[in-house]
C-alpha cells in the first residue's frame, strides 16, 4: 500500500505503518486514524480501499508531509544560514546546532574526526 509516495508495511497496524512517513510520529498517526474514522487495531494490509482514502485525505488535509515538508525544513535552514544567526553558524561549519557538547561526542556530525595522538588506528606489523 502507498501513501503519500510512501510504501507503508503490510503486517503492522496502521498506527505504527503510518509512522514510516517523514512528518508523521505517533501522536500525529493517532489524529490521522481517529479523523479518518479507522479501527486502531487493524493491519495495514486488511484496509479496505475506501479506508484507505481516508486516510490519504486526512493525511493532506491535516499535515506537510514528505517532499513538501522537507522542502520547508530547507528553506528554514537557508533563512538562517542567510542572516548569520548563531543555528545557522553551526550549521554552516556542520557542527552540532541544539547546544549538545563538542569535545566529545560530535564525530558523527564532524565526520569522525580523530585528533590526539593516541586515537588513530595503528595497522599491526606482522613478524
Amino acid at each position: 500500500m502507498r501513501v503519500s509516495g510512501v510504501n507503508i508495511p503490510d503486517e503492522k497496524k496502521i498506527m505504527i505503518a503510518l509512522t514510516y512517513i517523514y512528518g508523521i510520529g505517533r501522536v500525529r498517526a493517532a489524529e490521522i486514524v481517529a479523523a479518518a474514522r479507522v479501527d486502531v487495531d487493524k493491519r495495514a494490509k486488511t484496509l479496505s480501499l475506501e479506508e484507505v482514502n481516508r486516510i490519504q485525505s486526512a493525511i493532506a488535509h491535516a499535515v506537510k508531509t514528505e517532499g513538501e515538508l522537507r522542502q520547508v525544513v530547507k528553506q528554514n535552514v537557508a533563512r538562517l544560514k542567510e542572516i548569520k544567526a548563531y543555528r545557522g553558524v553551526r550549521h554552516m561549519k556542520k557542527l552540532p546546532v541544539r547546544g549538545q557538547r563538542t569535545k566529545t561526542n560530535s564525530r558523527t556530525v564532524r565526520g569522525n574526526v580523530r585528533k590526539t595522538a593516541g586515537s588513530g588506528k595503528r595497522k599491526v606489523e606482522l613478524k
